[in-house]
């Protein structure tokens, strides 16, 4: 039997024991990692749309820009022409005086024509009144200028009347400069639009330049923020769990990641290291199985064959003490005790090797317990301790076997608690049908050391121990379906409580 208690320490399993059940604790997080990504990328988008869009806006009014330049170098051109075209018509006027015949007239009517249409095509492109004021002169004179031509100065010239010539090419120079001021105003006019619109283009286009470039700046700034966001909060955590992962394939079952992302990585590697903690859990679990196991076969092996002989040896030796005297009778008692304690470890290896299935009765803890206590003080196993028990409750189990892990628990308490000290038995109810008793000691309690290997088969603090008794009593209690759980209890020493299952997970276990 294990000497004192200790802390908290992990039970042993038997082969169906369940495995922990490690429920998962999600922490709440600052941020989801997900909804800050998104977030990252959605504002690096819009970025790069507003950059593109106002690229977009700056290139349409470059265009818009480029649009009025050519309406406006259309009007000068425009303008340019109907002064040439007015000076073609001034000039088959001067021919047909020259000449002193008609046949300019085809010639003046064409260059008449183009005269027109430029003057509307001009008034179509005039933007403001002063514009239509000059364009309204010029149709005016022209039309002036073409009666004076059919009407005065062809036929002064075709009956010539020199002074009428002379007379109406007066008048039609008069009104051809006035036709070509007005061109020239308007060409004059149009031209300084064109520096206008070319000087806006310009100082677009610098904006343009100045704004993409910091736009580009920005998102490439933004980019690289976002890229080392990813590297700490996505890539770093993946690298941390990659590691872990491989850590666990090579056997390594106590690798922790740390969990300081405030993220879902940051819950996944919580969740990773729970995994590992049960995976290690359960792996020692069915190590504490294997050997509990191995030492049942080998008990069922040869216990029989060993107690055959040891109760050959006692017969004897009993016999032999009563004609011994002397030292002859000490040392007869040395086998004796020796030959007993060989018993009571063939004994602790069948308990082990003993499947404890059969059928479950209701037993009164509290009765069992004072039961224990009245026959451990009846043996005189339990010195001046002071042994309490307090609480009510009922359990179904199989008797003998609840006894024995109460004879046990009890037992070792007292050793732990030395003489004068004292032992509490708590007794509890839960409210799904599950009840415990708790067995608490005023001993010294246990090492981390000695805590984790508390319920190994053959491990023991005392010098006279087996090591079986707490091994025995953890493998009854997952028989029935529950467990043997250490810590500190009340009285400053070892806490060791006995918790068993519902009736119908009991029946169950031992089914």
């Amino acid at each position: 039997m294990n000497g004192a208690g200790g802390v908290f320490a992990d039970t042993g399993s038997g082969h169906d024991a369940p495995v922990p059940c490690i429920q998962p604790r999600m922490r709440p997080s600052a941020g989801s990692t997900t909804r800050k990504l998104l977030l990252a990328f959605g504002a690096l988008v819009a970025l790069f749309a507003a950059a593109s869009g106002f690229a977009l806006g700056r290139l349409s009014d470059i265009h818009e820009g480029s649009r009025t330049l050519r309406e406006a170098g259309g009007r000068v051109r425009d303008a340019l022409e109907l002064a040439t075209a007015v000076r073609d018509e001034y000039a088959h006027l001067a021919h047909t005086v020259i000449l002193g015949n008609a046949s300019h007239v085809r010639f003046h009517s064409e260059a008449r024509a183009r005269v027109e249409a430029l003057t509307r095509k001009l008034w179509d492109q005039a933007q403001d009144a002063e514009e239509r004021a000059w364009v309204a002169d010029i149709r005016e004179s022209g039309d002036a200028l073409d009666r004076l031509y059919r009407e005065s100065l062809l036929p002064a010239v075709l009956a010539k009347d020199q002074g009428a010539v002379t007379a109406a090419h007066g008048h039609a120079l008069e009104k051809v400069n006035i036709i070509q001021a007005r061109a020239d105003a308007l060409a004059s006019r149009f031209d300084a639009s064109i520096g206008r619109f070319e000087d806006h283009v310009a100082a677009v286009e610098r904006a343009s330049f100045r704004w993409a470039l910091l736009f580009l700046g920005g998102a490439t700034l933004f980019a690289a923020g976002v890229g080392v966001y990813i590297g700490n909060s996505v890539a770093r955590p993946v690298a941390r769990l990659s590691e872990g992962a491989a850590r666990l394939s090579q056997g390594d079952l106590r690798t922790r990641i740390p969990e300081d992302d405030p993220g879902e990585l940051g819950q996944l590697a919580a969740q990773f290291n729970r995994m590992m903690e049960a995976v290690r859990t359960h792996q020692e679990q069915w190590v504490q199985h294997e050997k509990l196991a191995g030492i049942g076969r080998l008990a069922a092996g040869v216990a029989h064959e060993i107690n055959n002989p040891l109760g050959v040896i006692l017969g004897y030796v009993r016999l032999l003490q009563r004609k011994a005297e002397g030292g002859l009778a000490e040392d007869l008692k040395v086998v004796e005790e020796e030959a007993m304690r060989c018993q009571d470890i063939v004994e602790g290896l069948l308990d082990l090797s003993r499947p404890g299935r059969g059928p479950l009765e209701r037993v009164p803890l509290r009765e069992a317990c004072e039961d224990v206590v009245g026959r451990l003080r009846e043996a005189a196993r339990l010195g001046d301790v002071r042994v309490s028990v307090e609480g009510e409750a009922a359990a179904w189990v199989q008797p003998p076997r609840l006894r024995q892990v109460l004879l046990n628990l009890v037992k070792n308490a007292a050793e732990a608690a030395g003489e004068g000290g004292s032992v509490e038995v708590r007794i509890e109810a839960g409210g799904d049908g599950a009840t415990s008793v708790a067995v608490s000691d005023s001993g010294p309690g246990m090492t981390p050391e000695e805590r984790a290997r508390l319920f190994e088969p053959f491990f023991t603090t005392k010098p006279t121990g087996t090591g079986l008794g707490l091994a025995v009593s953890q493998a009854i209690a997952e028989a029935h379906g529950g467990r043997i759980e250490a810590d500190t209890g009340p009285l400053g020493g070892a806490r060791f409580t006995l918790r068993l299952p519902p009736p119908t997970r009991a029946q169950e276990a031992l089914s």
